[in-house]
């Protein structure tokens, strides 16, 4: 399975659908409203969102969909990369709900070589999510350093730092 990618495997204009999608359940959100202290009710409260949203029922917190679009971009996008260095935008477009499945693709916007060192270069991309029923709730933007096959090959190969399996004695 590929894991990220060089500078020079990125091609603009190809968009990248990212597998597999994940059903967000309500354990997922609250635990990350937990985690990051975002007690609004609209996330954690099913009778205030029943009875006083627009809603009628919990939304999903945004930064929770933002955050798994983001990992599920990993593998195809930046799981080599040196640093993601801007998110130029982010838009919630609309609700998501527990029980939703949210899905990913990713589309190379533009490229260019860092101008302060030459194994490596920035892309520019744009993130849509999506639910079951193809409805956009995710769009952002970013900006990623990645390594250039030269970065890669003076550094060990695509793994460096995994250890060998040692040898058993018989």
């Amino acid at each position: 399975m590929q894991f990220g990618r060089t500078y020079e495997e990125f091609e603009v204009g190809v968009t990248y659908k990212h597998w597999p999608g994940k059903t967000v359940t309500e354990y997922d959100d609250h635990l990350f409203c937990l985690l990051t202290m975002n007690h609004h009710p609209l996330h954690m409260d099913a009778n205030y969102a029943e009875n006083t949203t627009d809603f009628g029922k919990n939304v999903v917190v945004g930064n929770y969909v933002y955050s798994l679009l983001l990992g599920m971009s990993v593998p195809d996008i930046s799981g080599k990369a040196i640093a993601n260095l801007e998110i130029e935008s982010l838009r919630h477009v609309a609700p998501t709900f527990h029980g939703d499945t949210v899905y990913g693709e990713t589309t190379v916007l533009d490229k260019w070589p860092s101008k302060s060192k030459n194994d490596r270069g920035i892309v520019h991309v744009e993130t849509k999510g999506y639910k079951q029923d193809g409805t956009l709730v995710c769009v952002f933007r970013r900006k990623v350093m990645v390594p250039t096959e030269t970065y890669i090959k003076e550094r060990g190969g695509e793994q460096p730092g995994r250890p060998e399996l040692k040898q058993q004695e018989k």
